[in-house]
C-alpha cells in the first residue's frame, strides 16, 4: 500500500525549496507515495507548492510579531483553530509520517501529529535552531541537520547530519556560461557579479548596488541583479537609460542555474538554503547576513563558512561602505578566488534530499529503506 506523508512548514523560500526537494526525492524513491503539504494561509508556500505540482492545505496561523504587540492578540485563537484543523487534516489524510521543515505551520501540525501517534521528523536548515523546531525536538523521532554542533539544541541520539536539500536543477551549471550569457544578454568574456537577495529581495543589498553602479560601470563589470518584486519597479527606473547595458535586473530568477553559471563571484544573504546551493556551485562568495532574522542565525550560518576560509562576510551595517569595493577587489584577486572556490566546494552535499527521504520512508515502515 502506498505510504502517505505530510510535509509542513514554509514562510520563506528557505523553508519551501527544501520541502519541495524532499517531496521530489520521496517521489523518486517511492513513485506511488501520497504527499500532502500543510502551510500557513497568506504565505508564499500557498503559491509555490502548487506550482511545484503538490497539493497544499493552509492553516490560519502567524508568528509572534515583535514590533507590534497588539497584533499578537489574535494569536491564541489562531493557534487553537490551527490545532483543531491540523487534527482534522491528520484524521482525513491518515499520514504514515509527518515532516516539519520550520515555519509557522509546522508547529501546530507536528505537535498534533505526535499526539495522535504519527512518527515525526524535522529538518533544521540553520546553524541556530528555530523556535518551532527547538520546541518539537524532544517529541520527534529524528532530526536532520546541516551544521555541526546542533546537539546544543536537540537530543544527540536523534540527530542525523544530512546537509540541506538543494534544488538540483539550480546548481547544474556545468558548461552553461555561454548559454547563460546569451539568455541574460551579457558578454561571456567580461567579469560578472551575481547579487541575490533571496526570494523576497534585500533592501541593503539593493541600495549598495544602486550606490555602486558608477564604480561597477567604470570597472567594466557586469551585474546579474535579483532584487525582489517589492523593489523592482523603483530600481528599473533607476537603471533605465544610463546603466542598462551590462546589467540584468530581475525581480526573481527563474533559472538560478544560468545566473550561477554566468557569475564569477556571488553576493548573497546567508540563509541556510542559499548557502547549501552556493557550496554546490563552488564559486567565490561574499555573504551579507540579514539582521532581520531570529537569533541572528544568518550571521552564525555565514561564520560556519568563514571559519573554514570558504567565504567572505560583511555585516549588513558595514555593507553600504564596504560591499561594492570588496566585490571589485575580490574579482581582481585570482589567488583568493581560487582558495574560496576550493574550500566552499569541499562543503557541498549533493544528496541531502534523498538521505532525508530515506529516513522518512524508514519511519513510515518501508522495509526497502532499512
Amino acid at each position: 500500500m502506498a505510504k502517505r506523508i505530510i510535509i509542513s512548514g514554509g514562510g520563506t523560500g528557505g523553508h519551501i525549496f527544501p520541502a519541495v526537494s524532499i517531496a521530489n526525492a520521496l517521489k523518486r524513491l517511492a513513485p506511488n507515495i501520497k504527499i500532502l503539504f500543510v502551510g500557513a494561509n497568506g504565505r508564499m508556500e500557498m503559491d509555490k507548492v502548487p506550482a511545484a505540482g503538490y497539493e497544499i492545505v493552509g492553516l490560519d496561523i502567524q508568528g509572534i510579531n515583535r514590533k507590534s504587540l497588539w497584533k499578537n492578540l489574535s494569536l491564541p485563537i489562531k493557534l487553537l483553530k490551527s490545532l483543531n484543523k491540523a487534527r482534522q487534516i491528520i484524521r482525513d489524510f491518515k499520514p504514515d509520517v509527518a515532516v516539519g521543515v520550520g515555519g509557522y505551520a509546522s508547529g501546530p501540525l507536528l505537535h498534533t501529529a505526535g499526539k495522535m501517534g504519527v512518527p515525526c521528523l524535522i529538518q533544521e536548515q540553520n546553524s541556530y535552531a528555530g523556535i518551532t523546531n527547538k520546541r518539537l525536538g524532544s517529541k520527534v523521532a529524528k532530526i536532520c541537520v546541516a551544521f555541526e554542533g546542533m546537539d546544543k539544541f536537540f537530543p544527540k541520539d536523534k540527530i542525523l547530519f544530512t546537509g540541506n536539500p538543494i534544488r538540483r536543477e539550480s546548481v547544474a551549471i556545468q558548461n552553461k556560461r555561454f548559454e547563460a550569457a546569451e539568455l541574460l544578454s551579457l558578454s561571456p568574456h567580461k567579469k560578472t557579479i551575481l547579487l541575490t537577495g533571496g526570494s523576497l529581495g534585500a533592501r541593503t543589498l539593493n541600495e549598495c548596488m544602486q550606490q555602486g553602479l558608477d564604480r561597477l560601470a567604470g570597472a567594466d563589470v557586469q551585474l546579474v541583479w535579483q532584487c525582489g518584486s517589492y523593489y523592482y519597479e523603483e530600481l528599473k527606473r533607476a537603471v533605465a537609460g544610463k546603466y542598462e547595458e551590462g546589467i540584468k535586473l530581475t525581480a526573481f530568477l527563474h533559472r538560478m542555474d544560468l545566473a550561477y553559471a554566468a557569475a564569477d563571484i556571488i553576493i548573497a544573504r546567508a540563509g541556510a538554503g542559499t548557502i547549501a546551493e552556493l557550496c554546490a556551485v563552488g564559486k567565490p562568495v561574499i555573504l551579507v547576513p540579514s539582521p532581520n532574522v531570529a537569533e541572528d542565525h544568518q550571521t552564525k550560518n555565514a561564520k560556519a563558512l568563514v571559519d573554514k576560509n570558504a567565504a567572505l562576510m560583511i555585516s549588513d551595517a558595514e555593507a553600504p561602505r564596504k560591499l561594492v569595493d570588496a566585490a571589485l577587489s575580490l574579482l581582481k584577486d585570482e589567488t583568493q578566488c581560487k582558495v574560496l572556490r576550493t574550500n566552499i566546494a569541499k562543503l557541498a552535499i549533493l544528496d541531502a534530499d534523498e538521505v532525508i527521504a530515506r529516513e522518512v520512508l524508514k519511519l513510515a515502515g518501508d522495509e526497502k529503506q532499512g
